[in-house]
């Protein structure tokens, strides 16, 4: 079956360029406030709270829910707070009033929540248009999206593992460093040589042509990081994944001259400004910074346009289903390489979530289903917050034009 455009699937504006078509006007969506936003939570959340699978849900007075994740209470009521009585079309206004709202920068974790809500403007946005978000965000750049596994579940050696994870139409096959034995220390440089062998064992269980990757998950010091990388750079990876300690970026300055290997970083940063100084200075090859930790889908949008602009891929790390599904429209769009971190075979633990994400053969897919795609049930989870009074207790200055600048 041939492709239908955007235009033509949506019966949106621009069909007069067509031969033999009757211009349609562009539908507006329809005015609408937000009235309430709820944060639940997910009983099968981690405990991280900058790090959760929460779910938010942004309420309108046209009916119309958008659904988020992440965050904390406390985090998502200061900020749900000043969202009571806005246009929820407005999302990049909402989000400096959200940043800038207190005057001081929102910090990593208060851009967990804020990310949340911004994943609910969204779906709100798309739900009002009748369209995916992705077709918000400039239309498919490809057909889908691939995975790499990590924990892929299978009884049998490493080697075996890895087979099998490739098998199952995976691109890659991910690992992370060895560790002790339990209640042993953690010896680095004894653990750089066991870390080897294994990646050896899984270059043969991929074999030449397969790809797999390696997270050292920041537990080596600036010497033995750089070692494990020299051992390993023979085998291939696809990528090596935080080095080293993530507190200060600008070692990675030093860690370029030293190692080959292609670099993934940032699953631990928040907006913008932790990861642009690696980005334009090509000190990594790929940014894992993800969904909803960056702020939600507006800001990495800005992220991605300095990726493409410096060649920087994106490997993105994985939260919750709500937010993976966000991912696939914000990537799905992105012209450079993409590789989406999927846990263990792929299928969420979400029975809040009769519709998510379309995952299937080792692969995400974008789907035509409004909004983010993501269909939500209540009943599993614990309504904890219920917000309805708008609060902004510091005032933002804007400029002529109505834009926001700080107080």
């Amino acid at each position: 079956m041939k492709r239908r455009s955007f235009i033509q699937l949506a019966g949106l504006g621009g069909a007069s360029t067509l031969a033999g078509a009757t211009p349609r006007p562009v539908p507006a969506p329809p005015p609408m406030k937000i009235t309430r936003v709820r944060f639940y939570l997910n009983p099968v959340s981690n405990n991280l709270f900058n790090q959760s699978s929460h779910i938010v849900t942004i309420e309108t007075d046209q009916g119309i829910t958008g659904v988020g994740e992440g965050g904390s209470k406390d985090t998502v009521v200061q900020c749900g707070a000043m969202l009571i009585g806005e246009d929820p079309a407005r999302i990049d206004h909402l989000w400096q009033m959200m940043f800038r709202g207190y005057f001081y920068p929102a910090g990593r974790e208060k851009l967990d929540a804020l990310g949340a809500l911004d994943l609910a403007l969204w779906d709100i946005k798309g739900k009002a248009l009748g369209v995916p978000v992705y077709e918000l965000l400039g239309g498919l750049s490809r057909d889908h999206l691939e995975c790499y596994s990590t924990g892929f579940p299978y009884e049998g050696t490493l080697k075996d593992q890895a087979h099998a994870c490739l098998a199952a139409g995976f691109r890659a096959f991910r690992y992370a460093t060895a560790i002790p034995p339990e209640g042993q220390p953690f010896n680095s440089h004894q653990i750089v040589d066991k870390t080897y062998e294994e990646c050896a064992e899984i270059r043969e269980g991929v074999g030449k042509d397969g790809d797999w990757a390696i997270d050292f998950h920041t537990r080596f010091d600036f010497p033995d990081a750089v070692r494990l990388c020299t051992l390993i750079e023979p085998l291939a990876p696809y990528f090596t994944e935080d080095l080293i300690r993530s507190e200060n970026p600008g070692v990675y300055r030093q860690l370029r001259e030293h190692v080959k290997v292609p670099i993934a970083v940032g699953e631990q940063f928040g907006s913008k400004w932790d990861i642009n100084e690696l980005v334009e200075q090509q000190l990594i090859d790929y940014a894992r910074v993800t969904l909803p930790n960056v702020g939600g889908i507006t800001e990495y949008m800005k992220i991605q346009a300095l990726c493409e602009t410096h060649y920087v891929g994106l490997i993105p790390h994985l939260t919750g289903p709500v937010s993976e599904a966000a991912l696939v429209h914000a990537c799905a769009v992105f012209s450079g390489p993409v590789l989406m971190e999927m846990s263990r075979s792929g299928h969420a633990n979400a029975p809040h979530l009769p519709e998510s994400y379309d995952f299937r053969n080792g692969k995400m897919w974008p789907n035509r289903r409004p909004g983010l795609g993501v269909t939500l049930d209540t009943k599993p989870l614990q309504l904890a917050a219920e917000i309805t009074e708008r609060s902004r207790p510091v005032p933002l200055f804007e400029r002529p034009d109505g834009s926001i600048t700080n107080w």
